[in-house]
């Protein structure tokens, strides 16, 4: 074997192919991965763009293998190890070249599309440069040829979607210099190391050398090894009385954590976590000879462990304010403050900071990650603000004053910290419960409840609370029938409910979810009345619930987040900043997948407006990227629907033919290919409902919930339905399956498959049962997460299979999402639903079976 190091652009050059065998498995990054791909990629950029000479950054391994030369001499190589890289590459070169073509650059376009994509005098499958699994072949090749149905479902479409996003947001702030900046980066700047396989090897052991190999060594390991080999007399003692008592106290995550942290808190802004040790090495170099010096740096780091215990475990910080406040950052969840409470932390101890000034600067912290939550910024760029903060606080400066300072300092993109009046609008209009984490949300509700000062205060650790909607999202007609008196011209009862249902104003937090149901308001009230929660009594308190009384909550709300979460410093928000849902509109427009539309309304609920201003801004923003995918609420184009700026010609309906959206006879796009608001939210990776995923529940509880499935079955449905869901859940039971019950007021059902007999972080469910709405969502938004279904073809299998019985229509499109069919499909399909089960627990058991011989061939 030979090896030498490269750049992508090396790799490519020239008249050759790169295949992909067929014993790899298919593409299979997705959002987490790419996301840490770009922030490398965007490190690099700006280095490029400051005038300094970036280093490349090792983006890993290519194991290739010679194959045949073709006649005209095109050398085709075939990829052992390295697969993923060489098709993210590709699939980011393919949205720099589309992005290219999007603003007229279409010289920088061709030489992409041919130096880096295809063979341009090549045809058939040797005219592309990279030929992936057949499973993989048409997404990708549809990428490369521009086909209408690019950016498709799965994970090449979803990559491809991915970087288009990413470019076209990076180009609106910073200008077509920073694309050409990406384009050297992604061109020169990642270093590949190029492995090459010869005559006589044998690829298939190499690939399975590469992909089963032993636990490395921890990159906190690696600088323990580094230290104490730099300490040959003081090693032993050193370690016996620092360096393992440090060890104890945090444990290997949290340990890797600190050196880390130890790099940010010292300056180092952009420090990896994945190169803590060649950082930490580099710093310390200088000092590898003076023991002394060596032996203070491990006992500095020792001390910033036990700061570190006070942020992970707020119980041991010693003074009351701060610790409340720490306590408050804990449940908020993240590691985004990590950096300014450790640095915090070290002045207080070291006495250049007061507990109360420390407290006072986490609290704008705070205010900082819940205002833009309230305000539907995105969380991207957050951890880089807070990491740069350590070197720019100033040290004789007060740290509240200097936080306050620094986060309103308004920086495109990454750092706007909303003011007063944007926090008001965002509470009145946006939809704040597809905003963040779930137990983000239920901390900004629980905050608020506190406000209250109530004279007995809730024990929130043992009340089991969760948020709960009063307008119910799934409305009986008692409730479209209050809110058809308060609807505006041009505006239904459904359209005024997605608009008001997901707002912070219908929101609360309550243990009785599963009491208030969609009950009509009269009988919420006597629940909510009796409820220990001060906003609950006042709800319970009010005549009705519809559009007004949920606005009155609303500025009520917003008067006490502006006193809780105080704001930036006066007039740091420029007045023309650009409302940021119309940033969250394009992003939702680059997110869709080919052969997807929605419409008007689901994107107003999404961003918190109306449908008409939607379609307004649709018009008048030209260059738009997929704005002919928003259709009206039948699913048909807008009689005005106009291509913005007019740079394109031609019919919108004809376009999204093309992409795979089927249209009958009147003009009206399928509804199974309809992203709802929720699918929208998902595709932003939003965090999802709590009601969509099974949560641990005691055995009395498993009873009492499987209890009230039944009951809200059979009074929703029909006895033929009702029946054949239980049939199909009585079959699911004899294969060794068993259930989990969601939380929400509407009881829903997961049929979940064992391993080893037990429910463990590899549970897997097909299918998520709704009885009071009556569908049956197919949760291919978790299968990709979990192994054997995080492989495409087979998620693709069980759509084919489900959409086989008739009633059934899952859109290929929603291949990464939720899609649903209606209960009643089980009324006189049972046997066939049931034959779709008895597969997906037979491919659950048979990869568990080879995952146990892999790991003990002994087992069997």
């Amino acid at each position: 074997m030979h090896a030498q190091e490269t750049t992508f652009k090396e790799l490519v050059q020239g008249e050759k192919q790169y295949q992909v065998p067929l014993y790899q498995r298919t593409y299979s990054w997705q959002r987490e991965q790419l996301q840490q791909l770009w922030d490398d990629v965007q490190e690099l950029v700006e280095e490029q763009l400051e005038g300094r000479a970036p280093a490349a950054h090792f983006l890993g391994s290519v194991v290739l293998a010679p194959g045949r030369i073709t006649a005209g001499g095109m050398q085709r190589w075939l990829v052992v190890d390295g697969q993923q890289r060489l098709t993210t590459l590709m699939l980011a070169f393919t949205a720099l070249r589309d992005r290219h073509r999007e603003r007229g650059a279409e010289q920088k376009a061709d030489r992409i599309h041919d130096l880096v994509l295809v063979n341009k005098y090549r045809s058939g499958d040797d005219h592309y440069r990279l030929l992936p699994t057949q499973a993989d072949r048409d997404a990708f090749t549809a990428c490369v040829e521009s086909s209408p149905k690019a950016g498709g479902p799965g994970n090449v479409g979803a990559a491809y979607r991915f970087f288009l996003a990413a470019l076209t947001e990076g180009e609106e702030s910073d200008g077509e210099a920073w694309t050409d900046a990406v384009e050297t980066v992604l061109s020169g700047l990642l270093s590949i190391v190029e492995i090459t396989a010869t005559e006589g090897d044998n690829v298939y052991r190499i690939f399975e050398s590469i992909n089963n190999t032993g636990v490395g060594l921890s990159q906190s390991d690696l600088l323990r090894n580094y230290l104490f080999m730099c300490l040959p007399t003081r090693g032993e003692s050193v370690y016996r009385n620092r360096w393992l008592p440090m060890q104890e106290l945090l444990g290997p995550a949290s340990l890797e954590l600190l050196v880390w942290l130890d790099l940010v808190v010292a300056g180092n802004s952009r420090a990896k976590q994945s190169e803590i040790y060649r950082d930490q090495k580099k710093r310390l170099e200088p000092l590898s000879t003076d023991e002394a010096a060596l032996e203070a740096e491990i006992e500095s780091l020792a001390r910033r462990a036990e700061r570190l215990m006070r942020i992970l475990e707020p119980a041991r910080e010693s003074d009351p304010e701060l610790r409340e406040v720490l306590e408050r950052l804990s449940r908020w969840g993240g590691q985004t403050h990590y950096p300014l409470a450790l640095q915090l932390l070290d002045r207080v101890d070291g006495g250049q900071a007061t507990p109360h000034q420390a407290a006072r600067a986490l609290a704008y912290a705070e205010s900082y990650m819940v205002r833009r939550l309230l305000a539907g910024y995105s969380t991207t760029g957050s951890n880089r603000v807070f990491m740069e903060m350590p070197k720019e606080l100033e040290k004789d400066e007060d740290p509240a004053e200097a936080v306050s300072r620094l986060l309103s300092k308004n920086k495109a993109g990454a750092r706007v910290w909303p003011d007063d009046d944007a926090v008001r609008e965002a509470i009145r209009t946006r939809p704040f419960y597809k905003a963040g984490r779930s137990n983000q949300r239920y901390q900004v509700l629980r905050r608020l409840e506190e406000s209250y000062g109530a004279s007995e205060p809730v024990d929130y650790a043992k009340a089991r609370l969760t948020v709960e909607h009063v307008l119910p999202q799934s409305p009986a007609h008692q409730w479209l029938d209050l809110l058809a008196e308060e609807t505006e011209d041009g505006q239904g009862p459904d359209e005024l409910h997605a608009l008001l249902v997901h707002t912070l104003g219908n929101l609360t937090l309550s243990a009785d979810n599963a009491k208030l149901s969609n009950h009509p308001f009269r009988r919420k009230q006597e629940i909510l009345d009796s409820s220990a929660l001060r906003m609950n009594q006042e709800i319970a308190g009010r005549e009705r619930w519809g559009r007004a009384e949920i606005l009155d909550r609303a500025a009520d709300l917003a008067d006490r987040a502006v006193r809780l979460w105080p704001g930036p410093v006066a007039g740091t928000v420029p007045e023309d900043d650009e409302w940021s849902g119309w940033k969250e509109l394009r992003d939702a427009l680059l997110a869709m997948p080919a052969g997807t539309w929605t419409t008007y309304g689901d994107v107003a609920a999404l961003i918190g407006t109306h449908a008409v201003p939607v379609g307004q801004h649709l018009a008048s923003k030209a260059g738009l990227h997929g704005a002919y995918r928003v259709l009206t609420a039948d699913g048909r184009v807008s009689a005005g629907f106009r291509w913005p700026g007019g740079q394109e010609s031609g019919d919108a309906q004809t376009r999204l033919e093309a992409e795979g959206v089927p249209f009958d006879d009147a003009g009206r796009a399928r509804r199974s290919h309809r992203l709802t608001t929720a699918d929208l939210a998902a595709l932003l990776g939003k965090d999802i409902s709590e009601e969509a995923v099974p949560s641990p529940q005691t055995e009395d509880e498993q009873q009492a919930a499987a209890d009230r499935f039944e009951a809200q079955l059979r009074d929703n449905q029909t006895e033929e339905t009702a029946e054949g869901v239980l049939d199909a859940l009585r079959f699911w039971e004899q294969q060794g399956g068993h259930f989990a019950y969601g939380r929400a007021s509407e009881t829903s059902c997961f049929p979940m498959a064992r391993f080893g007999g037990t429910l463990d972080t590899r549970a897997l469910w097909p299918l998520a049962i709704y009885p009071v709405s009556g569908t049956v969502e197919v949760v291919f938004q978790y299968l990709k997460r979990r192994p054997p279904f995080d492989d495409e073809p087979l998620r693709r299998e069980l759509m084919t299979r489900l959409n086989g019985i008739a009633g059934i229509d899952l859109a290929e499109a929603k291949l990464d999402l939720r899609p649903s069919f209606p209960v009643e499909v089980f009324a006189g399909h049972s046997e066939e639903i049931c034959a779709v089960l008895e597969w997906f627990a037979h491919t659950v058991a048979l990869a568990e079976a080879r995952r146990m011989l892999d790991e003990d061939p002994g087992t069997f």
